[in-house]
């Protein structure tokens, strides 16, 4: 197999390669999200290190054709690419590739790859069955075998796998999720392919393509961020055009419900209530609606989060996912009006009120994911610290609401409540402003009768202008410049 240069992952490379080069035995589960990467890792970080056998599930695929490929991947791996007749089961499969292992030199590594497993081990397959018991009865005593399976379906992979409770019960001992790309990691990635964006143009790259590698993959060198975003997302062949639904389809059997969801969440900017949501979908509080949430939880289209001083039942879920809330909010509506798409359609769209209400927000959540970073620039790496986010809707009592970004519950005595402004240039605090600021500072101590000591925080795209206003009101604030 032609190996392929990784950009980025070193830390998930490393890890890989030490647990090939381990004395045991090994079995790795990989999930993470459609199109993250996990095969291309898989392939270009382990097809090298020794035997490499590799089979892909078939979505929808008959448990005759799954046969069928892994007969075929049989062959190319041990027979020169004769045919040979697929076996009928999975035991018999499992055991003639057991044969063919033993006579593998016993200095050799063996790298077993079962991509898309979830496809691959449909129920009443005896999949599951059989690789649980070819596992426990030879491979897990076979010093010399290391089993990846990769699975796309997050919520399967930790249900049926990692936490499973029959016969592959605790028999995973290596777990790696495999997350999208930090924004730094995003940043170095176009580098790598020649694209060097200034801070802003990178910011509304990650906006829209998130930190997935295949979207990034469609970044040209020769066009700015918003003439890709174009190409990628508003033209009929663009390959993120219709990749919404195809995405849900291959990844969950009840996609449907689960779109719904997502749709219904996505209208709530500061996230929408259980209880809410259960009523707006029309769902009974349980087993479904728990699965549902698990699913798009696992494979990291939403957040479960409760707000700042709300009891822990209290939950809300927010959309996460940078794709998908792009999706939703500029391509869905028009998907079935092409006669829209002019030849620069997202062009008409940015600095429009509507561009920079979701510009905002989605600011917003990209804060929330490098919040480790903004962390290490505060100087707060070993200071534990509580974080949440909280919404004071106006009422009789009061004639002002306010939403807090963010707020920082740090264990030495201070509290920080958060400010996140997405703007072209350095953002400068008018009077207007300041009095909104006020406001919240007011709303927020007369709610939480703390006695720490308060800070106004202000996290930025592009810095902070300084005048008599910020002077005044503003205690620290973090330029995302420091943090790419």
């Amino acid at each position: 197999m032609t190996k392929t240069t990784i950009i980025g992952r070193k830390a998930e490379i490393s890890r890989l390669k030490a647990i090939i080069s381990s004395d045991k035995a090994e079995f790795i589960a990989i999930y993470g999200r459609r199109r993250v990467g996990k095969t291309f890792l898989v392939r270009n970080c382990c097809a090298n290190l020794g035997l490499f056998f590799e089979i892909v599930g078939l979505k929808d695929g008959a448990m005759r054709y799954q046969l069928e490929n892994f007969a075929q991947a049989l062959a190319a791996t041990f027979f020169d690419n004769l045919e040979i007749k697929p076996p009928n089961r999975w035991q018999i499969a499992f055991e003639r590739l057991t044969q063919e292992l033993e006579k593998v030199s016993k200095n050799k590594k063996i790298i077993l790859f079962f991509d898309e497993l979830p496809w691959l081990a449909k129920k009443r397959s005896g999949f599951m069955q059989s690789l649980d018991y070819i596992w426990n009865k030879h491979w897990s005593k076979n010093p010399q075998i290391k089993l990846i399976v990769c699975g796309s379906a997050a919520s399967w992979m930790i249900d049926n796998l990692i936490n499973a409770k029959g016969g592959l019960y605790n028999r995973v001992t290596n777990i790696m999720l495999l997350k999208p790309f930090t924004l730094q990691e995003t940043a170095y990635y176009l580098r790598q392919k020649g694209i060097n964006y200034p801070t802003r143009q990178l910011i509304e790259t990650y906006m829209v393509l998130g930190g997935i590698p295949h979207y990034l993959n469609q970044v040209q060198k020769s066009k700015s961020s918003a003439q890709n975003i174009n190409s990628i997302c508003f033209k009929e062949d663009g390959v993120l055009f219709l990749e919404f639904d195809r995405i849900f389809a291959s990844l969950f059997n009840c996609h449907e419900q689960n779109r719904e969801i997502v749709l219904e969440i996505s209208k709530h900017q500061y996230g929408i209530s259980r209880d809410e949501l259960l009523k707006r979908v029309k769902m009974r509080s349980g087993g479904s609606f728990n699965k549902r949430i698990a699913e798009l939880k696992s494979s990291g289209f939403i957040q479960v989060f409760v707000p700042y001083g709300q009891n822990s039942k209290n939950q809300f879920f927010k959309v996460t996912d940078e794709y998908t809330l792009f999706y939703l909010r500029w391509i869905e509506p028009i998907k079935d009006r092409v006669d829209l798409l002019v030849k620069n359609y997202w062009h008409t769209k940015i600095n429009t009120p509507e561009w920079y209400s979701w510009a905002g927000y989605t600011f917003e959540n990209i804060c929330y994911k490098h919040f480790s970073d903004i962390m290490h620039v505060l100087e707060l790496d070993n200071i534990a610290c509580e974080i949440g986010v909280c919404r004071f809707v106006a009422n009789k009592s009061s004639d002002n609401g306010a939403q807090i970004d963010l707020l920082i519950d740090r264990s030495d005595g201070i509290i920080m409540v958060g400010e996140i402004k997405f703007t072209k240039e350095p953002f400068m605090i008018d009077k207007e402003y300041a009095i909104k600021l006020k406001n919240k500072l007011e709303i927020f101590m007369r709610n939480f009768k703390t006695r720490k000591k308060i800070q106004l925080l202000l996290i930025t795209s592009c810095g902070l202008k300084a005048n008599m206003w910020s002077d005044d009101l503003v205690d620290v604030s973090v330029n995302f410049e420091d943090i790419i």
